[in-house]
């Protein structure tokens, strides 16, 4: 497979250019290569000199990550940004880059890979960012407990989720929005929600969702987005003949 059509496949699997106005990553091929050819193809969260040399031994050709090296306002390469990009010009490696685009997947994105597990029913869109819905909101197949929750979310976590127990002990509805997005838990007051499940806490929300009553969940930036990364991966591996692997690199946070 040519990096050009890769490239069409994902813009038309994520619909990647329909998100140029709302997301400030900058969401496709962030740094291509010498020869098109693609066999071999890592996955991983984060694009860093640790997930590059892992894709670079495993012989990738291209790296694909949910957090590129491009993000926000440009900055001038140098630094860590510099030595990034000579090691993935150096060792042939291209990076592509799916943000907002794979967390509002409603099949292999960030949100549906926790409501997946989750096994929610009833599943709508939820949690405005740039008037836009991102997340998943649905209902449990029954009603679990925070600490139900947190065993089939964090089982494997480097560290248990933290938890704002303000809510009903025993959990109907949920709603769902990864990475950093603490703000949204209004979405989730507003709407009546019994659980609101994102990546990173955040001291603003605090009294908020005490005054409000409604239970929280942090599970970590990481884990909250790992799952759609490593669905994204089975669906190229399905599609494609490409080979693939995924890299783990958990931070905790």
């Amino acid at each position: 497979m040519l990096i050009e059509e890769f490239d069409s496949l994902m813009k038309e699997l994520l619909a990647i250019e329909q998100f140029a106005n709302i997301d400030s990553a900058l969401n496709g091929l962030q740094v291509g290569r010498n020869d098109p050819e693609l066999k071999k193809i890592a996955f991983a969260v984060d694009a860093s000199g640790e997930s590059f040399q892992r894709a670079a031994s495993w012989g990738a050709d291209l790296l694909f990550t949910h957090h590129g090296i491009f993000f926000g306002k440009m900055r001038p390469v140098t630094g860590v940004l510099y030595a990034r990009l000579q090691y993935l010009l150096e060792n042939q490696l291209a990076l592509y880059t799916a943000h907002l685009p794979l967390d509002i997947h409603p099949e292999f994105g960030t949100n549906a890979g926790i409501a997946g597990l989750l096994k929610l029913k009833h599943r709508k869109v939820f949690g405005l960012y740039h008037g836009v819905k991102m997340g998943i909101k649905g209902t449990l197949p029954k009603e679990l407990s925070l600490a139900e929750i947190s065993v089939v979310l964090c089982k494997n976590s480097l560290i248990p989720p933290r938890c704002l127990a303000f809510g009903k002990e025993k959990i109907n509805t949920v709603g769902i929005v990864s990475g950093g997005a603490a703000g949204n838990v209004r979405d989730a007051i507003e709407e009546g929600l019994d659980l609101y499940i994102t990546g990173e806490a955040t001291h603003s929300v605090y009294h908020e969702c005490s005054e409000a009553g409604i239970n929280v969940m942090f599970i970590g930036h990481y884990l909250s987005e790992v799952w759609g990364v490593q669905a994204l991966q089975q669906k190229i591996a399905q599609a494609t003949h490409l080979k693939t692997c995924f890299i783990d690199i958990p931070t905790g946070y």
